[in-house]
């Protein structure tokens, strides 16, 4: 990955992100939330033009036909007492200052732009300090940003948590003040039950990344425990190893039955669970980037060979449970 961030410039970043969200609108996704971290040089040193990466990020996901929520993350360390790796150093800023400077520059330039959402990603509790995380949060409230940071992915982030500040992330996260219904905790991989709670009572959001982490073998998140607290669930990738946001929704179930043996994990009230799932993969992921609806209508091919025998009121169970990306004939916009 670091080889890969290293080879990259405003060009071709912007040429891979077109490729990137030119497959994600044809797998039925309108709404993009980038965690945007490749920001400098390789060597570290600003470019002149301090926003020319997120620029072609977001330049990249409006030709594609994609609103995008341009999540600034903010990175300093390789952990608690450790410098930079040299493939991180293009992430990395000195001063919680200088990350904010960006992400000002960013919101006054498209702070008009219907398509555009500007937040800001502290990238997790190993790569930024406590104070970071305070300051950052705090901007994000004055200006009701979207706030997402990597959240107790693997273990490893928790202990070296625990060694720094005597608290697990979520609970760190919640003394900072951090937790709000604008919060994502993406990922959320290994949270302790009354962290799943601190979540729920704030009706902060859980982005759970299936492929990725099934990819990296980071897990199965308690999502029983998600639901029952309140926490708003959604779905990403997180990498591009494979882009099936409908898959991606449906492991919102499917991982619960691996992880308790059960074969049905939650009965929505007043819903389907087809209908729970395409809600969060719609709707509720299109909130935690900022965006106040979903933004368009996917269409099915419904001459499908797999939805050749399937009756009209079980079509969306037949999609969400069933189907994948192949199914997708169009995004029309709103």
């Amino acid at each position: 990955m670091y080889r890969a961030a290293s080879s990259v410039d405003p060009a071709s970043i912007e040429a891979i992100g077109r490729v990137a969200f030119r497959e994600l609108r044809a797998a039925g996704v309108r709404t993009v939330g980038e965690f945007h971290y490749v920001h400098h040089q390789p060597d570290g040193t600003p470019y002149v033009d301090r926003t020319i990466m997120s620029d072609a990020m977001i330049r990249a996901a409006k030709a594609e036909g994609l609103r995008i929520a341009l999540l600034r993350v903010a990175y300093h360390r390789a952990g608690p007492g450790r410098d930079p790796e040299p493939g991180q150093r293009r992430f990395c800023d000195p001063t919680v200052d200088a990350v904010l400077r960006d992400v000002e520059d960013l919101y006054v330039k498209y702070k008009n732009d219907p398509d555009v959402r500007v937040g800001v990603a502290p990238h997790s509790v190993r790569a930024v300090p406590p104070s970071w995380i305070a300051e950052l949060a705090a901007y994000a409230a004055r200006h009701a940003m979207p706030f997402h940071m990597h959240v107790a992915e693997q273990p490893r982030e928790i202990e070296e948590c625990v060694a720094e500040t005597g608290k697990r992330p979520v609970e760190l996260l919640a003394d900072l003040g951090v937790l709000s219904d604008r919060f994502v905790a993406v990922h959320a991989t290994h949270l302790a039950p009354h962290e799943a709670e601190l979540l729920g009572r704030a009706r902060a959001f859980a982005c759970v990344c299936a492929t990725t982490e099934a990819d990296l073998g980071d897990g199965l998140p308690d999502l029983g425990a998600l639901r029952a607290s309140g926490a708003r669930l959604c779905t990403g990738i997180d990498s591009h190893v494979i882009t099936d946001p409908i898959a991606d929704l449906r492991a919102l179930e499917t991982l619960e039955r691996l992880r308790s043996g059960k074969r049905v994990t939650f009965d929505p009230a007043g819903a389907t669970p087809a209908a729970e799932l395409w809600k969060a993969g719609s709707s509720e992921g299109a909130l935690a980037c900022g965006f106040a609806d979903a933004g368009g209508t996917l269409r099915i091919s419904r001459d499908h060979p797999s939805l050749a025998l399937v009756e009209d009121e079980l079509l969306l169970d037949a999609v969400v449970f069933g189907g994948g990306s192949a199914m997708v004939a169009r995004v029309d916009a709103a």
